[in-house]
């Protein structure tokens, strides 16, 4: 009988916990519990990947990034660093056996056989490195100190905390220019220790890579060793916050020569990747001179002719993360089509492009191993984990299951495709996320996520902050419209803004209505949420939406177009997306009709208005001038803001109190 107890008990607890864990669904404090995975590098022999996971302890208010090696074959995960230190850049040396990474800033090489402990290779702090192809050298990027602070300027008042500008750029996304750039050295390499004095490449006022999310992919070795090419924009103060024209270097070891590749082409050049047998360099390219969303396109160098042609002639869409094969006869990249980010592969010697892999998500990274690729992938319901993708057939395999202990056990949203007619005709494909457990007899109220860039793709990302399983998961239908002004339906449609950010929002109030006729949206409770282009969409909306929304979310949102162009620093992005400053002689139309601020006199609902103190992208007057907009129309109106935060959120505990403001704010005036 009590066996019997026992076995009944046992049955119902298994029950209890079951229908527990059918019915859990994610919640900030869980997101904030996921491990974030990112793919490193892959062993020489294709046998290993390399991926690092970033995790956050909240109490603390810090995180940490742990190494793993992931055997391709057997699918055994080894771990290969300390979860107290913080270790990235992983890359295997040449002869395979040895792994270097940066901890704490300085290069470590660790084995992937034994428990022996990383080594140091170097006490240089050091912002990236690539060993030669012969390891025989290290190339590496260091901060290098070349202009006078004003204590050095003004000896005797050595205290004085003054910021001297002599022209534009002199700060940058969440930082003042500190009198120091990022330079490329080389340094001799054997048995694991750098050898003899490193020499600066370049010994100049410009950063190598471009800030402030270029990494080493700007920069590398010919096959050779002779060479090092490296993506530069050598240009200082208001030149450069005016210009988008970076340009490629190849710095010859034995002369000292360097030859700029691209002297005649306007735009980004970047990501140089010299072809396996060293005859091609191929690279990523920009052609429109101060357009930063331009269609990145494939370029093409014979190093033996100096003949250039875009590889990618003809294609509508861009081309992002470029490999060679190993044959070196084609190259696989990165593209979103269909506002998905898929893998493809264009031959040089006839220019077709093949489509390898299709589905509702994107791959974020791609790597060789042998006859597939390692990548990671991502959807908007799913975070990202390593992948193995077959090259021929594009069937997938997921490799590490770092998120699946808690997302497994999740309720998950669902993702739908809808097709919305805009205004002007035009078919505009929108993301509609349901939430967990969705009853389509039911009424939810709506949030329309409006993405910011503007011309970045509303893709199958996953955000950490943006996260749109993370809303609905909180009950709401999540609807995303890829409206004008994205990459994912051809250039004409990513181009589609400029001096025109009124049309987006258009296609916005189109999505909005067609979402509104949904049988299972509840019309009358739906409110609109975005960041920084996102946040300009919610401040236009505000003041245009006619009864349509009863909440508003704008984060580190363009208020007042004047006040911005004014206080940005890269100031080419208004120069080609306005078309121009509003100072000129023909006022150009976006001052004069899509400025937020024009139509503050119509605002009429609840807004939550968070700004960042270090946003230099959108400065924090922005905020400021909508939330004292608001607040003396007799708007009910919130302001949260960050001294210590730019144009995103990065700290644990911040992060925690945003998305506590922004779900509160939204269920106030939503789920009454």
């Amino acid at each position: 009988m009590l066996k019997q107890l026992l076995l009944l008990v046992s049955f119902f607890s298994m029950m209890a916990t079951n229908i527990s864990a059918q019915n859990a669904v994610l919640t900030p404090e869980l997101l904030w519990k996921l491990g974030r995975v990112g793919l490193e590098c892959v062993s020489p022999d294709g046998q290993w990947a390399v991926y690092g996971v970033q995790r956050y302890d909240v109490a603390a208010n810090k995180g940490t990034r742990v190494l793993y090696a992931l055997n391709l074959g057997s699918g055994e995960t080894r771990r290969l660093t300390d979860f107290e230190k913080t270790c990235s850049d992983a890359e295997f040396h040449p002869e395979g056996k040895k792994l270097g990474f940066l901890m704490d800033g300085q290069l470590y090489e660790t084995t992937l056989g034994g428990n022996d402990a990383p080594k140091r290779v170097s006490d240089l702090e050091i912002n990236g490195f690539h060993y030669s192809p012969d390891g025989r050298k290290v190339l590496f990027c260091k901060d290098v100190k070349l202009d006078k602070t004003p204590a050095e300027l003004y000896p005797d008042l050595s205290k004085n905390s003054a910021k001297i500008a002599d022209g534009l750029f002199y700060r940058h996304w969440k930082s003042w220019h500190d009198y120091a750039y990022s330079n490329v050295f080389f340094v001799e390499y054997a048995n694991g220790q750098f050898k003899g004095e490193p020499k600066n490449i370049q010994n100049e006022r410009f950063d190598t890579p471009l800030t402030p999310d270029g990494g080493m992919e700007q920069i590398t070795w010919s096959p050779d060793s002779r060479f090092i090419v490296y993506t530069c924009r050598k240009l200082n103060g208001t030149a450069e916050a005016v210009s988008t024209n970076s340009d490629l270097y190849a710095y010859e070891l034995s002369s000292g020569r360097t030859l700029n590749f691209t002297e005649d082409l306007r735009g980004y050049d970047r990501d140089p990747l010299f072809s396996p047998d060293g005859h091609y360099l191929l690279w990523t390219s920009l052609a429109t001179a101060g357009y930063e969303a331009d269609r990145p396109r494939l370029m093409l160098l014979d190093t033996r002719t100096q003949q250039r042609e875009e590889l990618t002639l003809g294609w509508a869409y861009e081309a992002n993360n470029p490999v060679w094969a190993p044959d070196g006869k084609s190259v696989y990249f990165i593209s979103a089509e269909d506002f998905t980010h898929q893998i493809y592969q264009i031959t040089l010697a006839d220019k077709k492009i093949r489509r390898i892999t299709t589905g509702t998500h994107d791959y974020t990274a791609l790597k060789l191993a042998g006859n597939q690729f390692v990548t990671t992938r991502i959807s908007m319901v799913n975070p990202a984990e390593v992948y193995t993708v077959n090259m021929q057939t594009g069937v997938a395999s997921q490799r590490s299951f770092v998120t699946d202990e808690i997302w497994k056990s999740l309720a998950q949203p669902k993702v739908e495709r809808r097709v919305v007619k805009t205004f002007d005709g035009k078919d505009m494909n929108v993301w509609m996320v349901l939430p967990p457990n969705f009853d389509p007899n039911k009424k939810y109220p709506a949030l329309v996520y409006c993405q910011g860039g503007p011309q970045s793709a509303l893709s199958q990302f996953f955000s950490y902050r943006w996260n749109l399983a993370l809303m609905a998961a909180q009950g709401y239908v999540v609807v995303a419209p890829c409206r004008r002004g994205m990459p994912g339906s051809g250039a004409a449609w990513n181009d589609a803004i400029t001096g025109r950010w009124g049309d987006a929002m258009k296609d916005y109030l189109s999505a909005t209505d067609a979402a509104a006729k949904e049988p299972f949206v509840d019309a009358s409770r739906m409110g609109a949420v975005g960041a920084s282009f996102g946040g300009y969409a919610v401040y236009w909306l505000a003041g245009n939406h006619n009864k349509r929304f009863k909440a508003f979310i704008s984060h580190c949102g363009l208020f007042n177009l004047e006040s911005f162009y004014g206080t940005t620093e890269e100031v080419w992005f208004p120069n080609h997306d306005f078309e121009g400053a509003y100072w000129e002689k023909n006022t150009p139309r976006m001052y004069v009709q899509d400025s937020p601020h024009k139509y503050v006199q119509n605002w009429d609902t609840p807004i939550l208005v968070i700004h960042n103190e270090l946003d230099f992208r959108v400065p924090f007057g922005e905020g400021m001038q909508a939330f004292q907009a608001a607040q003396l129309r007799g708007i009910p109106s919130r302001f949260l803001s960050f001294p210590d935060e730019g144009h995103w959120m990065s700290k644990p505990q911040n992060s925690m109190v945003w998305q506590k403001e922004f779900f509160g704010w939204l269920d106030q005036w939503l789920k009454k």
